[in-house]
């Protein structure tokens, strides 16, 4: 397995061509960060990544994190307390958030370069901080003034880890079968009740405090997702003056045994099963839970999105090393033994790999941009179109990016031919490792219909259309630049999508439900060629004298010859509507 390399200087293109990075810093609250600061700092955090948390993720793997059934305590995998110590010591995790509460005040875009370079490196180790993030963002919007003064701090700096505690084993994607439940006290505290399943980082022994967020009913809540509050329940209850206090009524019952992400505890988690029940603290308004869940699922949505992205580069740069190293066959018949990045199809994966990588990381680049810019600017009409984008590219991210974590994950198996299948090499465990991703968050499937039945509607459907005609633009300047052939395609791709979100649209619900997946593929896909074609016009005026410049031109026009001509085959198949689909009965699928 290669030793991971951050890719800094991909990532920094991606910033400052795709994402507009010099732009971004000219926003209100970013002046005292200069493109020096950036570069120093993604340098920094490239180095740490690759020599503190990348060395620990095959132990991870391997060892992974144990439950003592004794003590209801989760030993996290060798290296990785110290690991975090370290992490803590270097006030990583305060990059991307409010001075006021001990944040550096960087904007989100560079959080997220950050979050790749972690993930990368160590993916089950990085799940920690992005729930925490996610759990910072939701205290941020909707917490008390005192809820965030006693958390916020600890939390900002990483001493507190957060989770996300959603999912019953009945309650999954439909979160309004929850049963969990919430009593008041007479202090005006409330008590919680219920089980949750699959609560990433919800024990470990990184941090002195872990911060629940917890969805749970009060009593006479309307059914369904209308009677879902949102609470804190911290492990320890914090005293008056942020110190560490009594142990809460919450515990880890077990922990799951799982295809991949080892080193990542994902627990079961029981609040009030010592009879007086977990103390709890409302967060926003009773009945008003889904709020303060959208905010970190949005925010995770993203940081998943990355997640694919991050592991699909590991996986690549395992592919590379190994295709350049292994002798394997002749390219030319009678010629020597040669290495098997000379073969054909094996450049094919590579460049579908290396493609797909650039596109992906331009998207959710741009996705975080679009967020700063809604939060930052001075203009409001700028900051609601600004939003709006956002929304409709977050169910890209997570859902074409993760996707592309597994299948890059699997073209990296495939390169490595028979050694890929042995676990010793060590690119097995990012195709079971990226496995989660394309579920966790909302399925792909959830991400679909959202773009579908909601993301198409905003603002009548112009904020979609705003989207296509800025890639429509792009197209234009390709031409403009002698990148006839690739405007051509651009263009041809945009009129599809066009095309067939106003069928899944003006269509009935089945029919849009059952063409929701691919119509998501086809216009991630078409934001891909998007940002390869930007990519393509930032690389071709010195393509001819840079190595660098020139294989961005070259992998663009990859992209643009093997992956964005099948937006036509994507958008036919989104509009074929429901007959077929729905056409058996349920007992005609079980095998005879």
């Amino acid at each position: 397995m290669a030793s991971y390399v951050a890719p800094v200087r991909d990532i920094r293109f991606a910033l400052d061509v795709l994402a507009d990075l010099p732009h971004l810093l000219t926003l209100p609250g970013f002046e005292q960060i200069d493109s020096a600061t950036v570069d120093e700092l993604l340098a920094e955090y490239g180095r740490f990544c690759e020599e503190v948390f990348a060395p620990i993720d095959r132990d991870g793997d391997k060892v992974g994190a144990r439950l003592d059934p004794a003590t209801n305590k989760v030993t996290t995998a060798p290296g990785f307390v110290a690991a975090y110590k370290q992490y803590l010591d270097a006030g990583w995790n305060a990059v991307p958030f409010d001075p006021a509460h001990g944040g550096g005040g960087f904007p989100w875009v560079i959080n997220l370069a950050m979050q790749e370079m972690m993930n990368g490196a160590n993916l089950a180790f990085a799940l920690g901080p992005l729930l925490t993030q996610g759990s910072i963002d939701a205290l941020t919007h909707i917490g008390t003034e005192e809820q965030q003064e006693k958390y916020l701090r600890k939390m900002v700096s990483g001493e507190w880890t957060g989770t996300m505690n959603l999912t019953e084993p009945q309650a999954g994607s439909d979160v309004g079968a929850l049963t969990t439940k919430a009593l008041p006290a007479p202090d005006g505290s409330w008590r919680v009740f219920g089980q949750k399943i699959y609560i990433t980082y919800g024990e470990h022994d990184m941090t002195e405090n872990i911060v629940h967020l917890v969805l749970a009913r009060t009593p006479g809540a309307p059914a369904g997702t209308k009677g879902i509050s949102l609470f804190i329940v911290p492990k320890f209850v914090p005293n008056d003056d942020g110190t560490i206090g009594a142990k809460n009524d919450v515990k880890c019952v077990s922990i799951e045994h799982k295809l991949g992400i080892n080193g990542s505890p994902t627990c079961v988690m029981a609040y009030g099963d010592d009879g007086e029940g977990a103390i709890g603290f409302m967060i926003g308004e009773e009945n008003a839970g889904m709020r303060g869940m959208f905010i970190m699922m949005n925010n995770a949505r993203l940081s998943v999105g990355v997640q694919g992205l991050a592991v699909a580069e590991r996986a690549y740069q395992d592919a590379v090393q190994y295709a350049m190293e292994r002798v394997q066959g002749r390219v030319v018949a009678g010629g020597a033994g040669d290495t098997i990045i000379g073969h054909p199809d094996v450049r094919r994966m590579l460049l579908l790999m290396k493609s797909q990588i650039e596109a992906v990381r331009g998207l959710t680049y741009l996705n975080a941009a679009a967020l700063d810019v809604a939060r930052r600017h001075t203009d409001a009409d700028t900051r609601q179109h600004a939003s709006d984008l956002a929304d409709v590219l977050i169910p890209m991210s997570k859902g074409w990016g993760t996707d592309l974590g597994v299948e890059i994950a699997s073209l990296a198996v495939q390169v490595f031919g028979g050694m890929g299948f042995v676990e010793e090499t060590g690119v097995a465990q990012h195709y079971r490792d990226a496995r989660i991703l394309p579920i966790y968050e909302g399925t792909n499937g959830i991400q679909a219909l959202d773009l579908v039945g909601r993301k198409l509607g905003l603002r009548g459907g112009a904020a979609f259309n705003d989207l296509l005609d800025a890639i429509e633009g792009t197209a234009g300047n390709l031409a403009d630049a002698g990148l006839g052939d690739m405007s051509i395609e651009l263009s041809f791709a945009v009129g599809a999508v066009r095309k067939a979100a106003t069928t899944l649209g003006g269509g009935e619900p089945l029919d849009a439900m059952s063409g929701a997946t691919a119509f998501l593929r086809a216009a991630s896909t078409t934001v891909g060629g998007w940002m390869m074609g930007r990519q393509a016009l930032a690389a071709h005026p010195s393509a001819a004298d840079d190595d660098y410049s020139a294989a961005k031109l070259v992998t663009a026009r990859f992209f643009f010859e093997q992956v964005l001509v099948g937006v036509e085959a994507l958008c036919d198949q989104a509009v074929t509507g429901s007959t077929s689909i729905m056409a058996l009965r349920p007992d005609q699928f079980a095998s005879r």
